[in-house]
């Protein structure tokens, strides 16, 4: 049969290379690029931010790089005799085959024109290798039903996610192009009716001083415990949402979405949270309820409260709610909570050294603010007198990179907490709160006055408050912003005057007005 005729050719015997698949490599670049750095003192400045030594593939060529590493890093001449003498010295001379491998280098290439562009080529055979083992450890892991698919699919997404940020290289940018988004911006925010150049609080003081939540900003909002830190962000989140359309994501690592939702609930509904817990409803309530409620319901609100959230998993979760809602601010209730799982730290401050790090890089990387709550340390309870329970910086726990990796640190005051019910005008500080501005990398230091509504977990402009419950008699008059008294020492005098409006000075410290409760 003619369909035959090749069935008793004998086939050739299969090799090695047909039996299985080499790892990606380009042995022959490795050696061009080594032989360029010999050849050209001027190749190693295109290569030294791309190339490290475990990317080459062959072993000799990696002690031959990392010699020429050496070598520059003591400002010494790199050639043919220098990189042998370093590897002598190393002890790594024989593996690399001598000094006539070293030598033959040099025939491998005629010059360093093109070495960056074969040095990108070694690297991104390097990922691939990574990828490729990455990938085999992982489907091992997957064959084992003792593992945790949850703690395998995190180990996957932390391990692929440290690789890609291993791999990011930016250059330097010009400045031409960084002025016209500069402008750019400012003309955006110069056509907004309220001068807002960033994300709206919603409280009118706040937003006076930092022109919105800017993007890319890590703010920290510090406070003991049952100051109401969670109630301030439910407040801003509320108005984020209803009032200025904002798209905000509430990840809460403490409480779950039932109990976050039922605050909103509150919140909106200006019903106790004792009724709504207990459902003790008056009929009119009820009304009351299903009427305010439908302000919620489309509010563009996403709330997550994944226990025990590593970096990685809220990495991954910004991002897809960036792309599929575009949200333009991140709450994290609280930071402390989260963990930094697959980066191996040393200790818990180094984890949160980590966690704030890490905070900053995702921050700048969807340009949206991104507000994470903190706890302050036992300090605040030690100090005696009302200036004594101020919070300070140093009252940060658990890690000072905390203050160095935020734009802003803020903090939350409630003298009334303290049994403290007077300032010393002798002005009621019951249902007062300040947020207090102790670092503002893009502006000034302050301290703003908020009524905290205890009964509706609630923080109000003064103003908004005053005129709802009608408890002052100037309820029309500005805000009023206090200069901070936590940088007088350094100087500053921290006031911003509001609306425009000259505040006089007292001896109690500069913008500081006597006449207005505290």
């Amino acid at each position: 049969m003619a369909d035959n005729k090749y069935s008793n050719r004998k086939k050739p015997a299969a090799t090695g290379l047909e039996m299985g698949k080499l790892p990606p490599q380009v042995t022959d670049l490795e050696e061009a690029v080594l032989g360029a750095l010999l050849l050209e003192k001027e190749a190693f400045l295109s290569v030294s931010e791309l190339l490290k030594p475990e990317h080459f593939y062959k072993e000799a060529n990696q002690h031959i790089y990392k010699a020429i590493l050496d070598l520059e890093a003591h400002e010494q001449p790199v050639d043919m005799l220098t990189v042998t003498q370093q590897l002598k010295k190393m002890t790594k001379l024989e593996e690399c085959g001598g000094a006539f491998y070293i030598t033959q280098l040099t025939s491998k290439v005629a010059s360093a024109a093109h070495i960056e562009y074969h040095a990108r080529i070694i690297w991104q055979k390097y990922l691939q290798r990574q990828m490729i083992q990455i990938s085999s450890e992982l489907q091992g892991k997957a064959y084992d039903d003792s593992i945790d698919v949850n703690d395998l699919l995190e180990e996957a997404e932390s391990t692929f996610f440290m690789l890609s940020q291993g791999s990011m290289k930016r250059d330097a940018t010009q400045i031409n192009p960084v002025i016209q988004d500069a402008i750019d911006r400012i003309k955006e925010a110069s056509e907004r009716d309220d001068g807002m150049s960033g994300v709206a609080s919603g409280f009118a003081a706040l937003d006076k001083i930092t022109s919105g939540w800017q993007g890319s900003a890590l703010i920290i909002l510090a406070a003991r415990p049952a100051m109401g830190k969670t109630a301030f962000v439910l407040s801003m989140a509320r108005q984020m949402a209803l009032v200025h359309k904002t798209p905000v994501a509430i990840f809460s690592l403490e409480m779950s979405n039932l109990e976050l939702v039922n605050r909103l609930i509150v919140t909106e509904t200006e019903l106790s949270a004792d009724k709504i817990k207990k459902g003790n409803l008056a009929p009119y309530e009820w009304e009351q309820l299903d009427h305010k409620i439908q302000n919620l319901i489309d509010a563009p609100i996403f709330v997550d409260d994944t226990a025990g959230l590593s970096v990685f998993e809220l990495r991954a979760k910004c991002r897809r709610l960036k792309k599929q809602h575009d949200i333009q601010c991140v709450i994290i209730d609280y930071l402390q909570l989260m963990n930094a799982s697959g980066m191996n730290p040393g200790s818990r401050q180094e984890e949160v050294s980590l966690i704030s790090r890490n905070l900053k890089g995702l921050a700048k990387e969807l340009d949206v603010p991104i507000i994470a709550l903190s706890q302050l340390n036992r300090g605040v309870e030690g100090r005696a007198g009302a200036e004594g329970k101020r919070p300070q910086l140093s009252d940060l726990r658990e890690s000072g990179a905390i203050e160095q990796d935020a734009d802003m640190v803020c903090f939350i005051h409630r003298p009334e907490y303290y049994r403290i019910t007077e300032d010393e005008e002798g002005n009621s500080l019951i249902g007062m709160a300040e947020l207090i501005i102790a670092k503002h990398r893009a502006g000034p230091t302050a301290d703003v006055r908020l009524r905290f509504r205890a009964e509706l977990a609630r923080f109000q402009d003064v103003e908004d408050a005053e005129y709802e419950d009608n408890a002052f008699s100037q309820s029309n008059s500005p805000t009023q912003v206090l200069g901070s008294k936590m940088n007088e020492n350094e100087g500053a005098d921290g006031s911003v005057p509001a609306g425009g409006q000259q505040l006089p000075e007292f001896p109690e410290g500069p913008g500081f007005n006597s006449d207005v409760p505290f």
